[in-house]
């Protein structure tokens, strides 16, 4: 199974990639994709939580506590997880203004600089993600309002959202180190 790879905005031409790096790119790609409809769905879901509300509120006088709460994990799942498919197709940090004053063998390197800190830092960020799950699961955290939803659904969102986005990119910069010959 080969995967081709050309970074958005690059005038790269593909590399193909096989082996098990190819496959682990392939199942990357259906995992965003699988997430990226269910977070579209999520956001739809949000809007029709927060119409109901108003409907609800405003022409029946039905007072809702769960709205808010509902619609904010809603997109709190849709924003993270939707992070390693925006990643993939380097709708993230990328410094793009620079992209013209560099030569393609440059560009490559200013995208591999982005992809290091870019994985250092979501590595951190990750990493404090799965700690607030951690403690919210031990402790039994529950929001604040008189709904109280746990706090480890959308910490569970964000820290799997998170981990999604470092496996991408770290498999973003293991082919960029394995197509440096191929690609120039």
């Amino acid at each position: 199974m080969s995967q081709s790879f050309k970074p958005k905005g690059q005038s790269i031409p593909a590399a193909p990639i096989s082996g098990v790096l190819g496959k682990i790119v392939w199942l990357q790609l259906k995992i965003n994709s699988y997430v990226l409809f269910i977070s579209m769905l999520a956001l739809l879901g949000a809007c029709l939580v927060l119409t109901l509300s108003v409907v609800m509120r405003y022409f029946l006088k039905v007072p809702t506590d769960w709205q808010d709460e509902v619609s904010v994990f809603l997109l709190i799942g849709a924003v993270f997880m939707c992070g390693a498919f925006v990643q993939a197709e380097r709708g993230h940090i990328g410094i793009s203004a620079l992209e013209g004053f560099f030569s393609p063998a440059g560009n490559r390197i200013r995208l591999l600089f982005c992809d290091f800190a870019s994985f250092a830092f979501c590595t951190f960020f990750t990493y404090k993600t799965w700690s607030m799950l951690h403690e919210a699961v031990v402790e039994g955290q529950t929001s604040s309002s008189s709904w109280g939803p746990p706090l480890w659904i959308p910490y569970g969102l964000m820290a799997a959202g998170m981990t999604l986005l470092c496996l991408q990119l770290l498999l973003q910069i293991m082919v960029s180190l394995h197509t440096k010959g191929i690609a120039r």
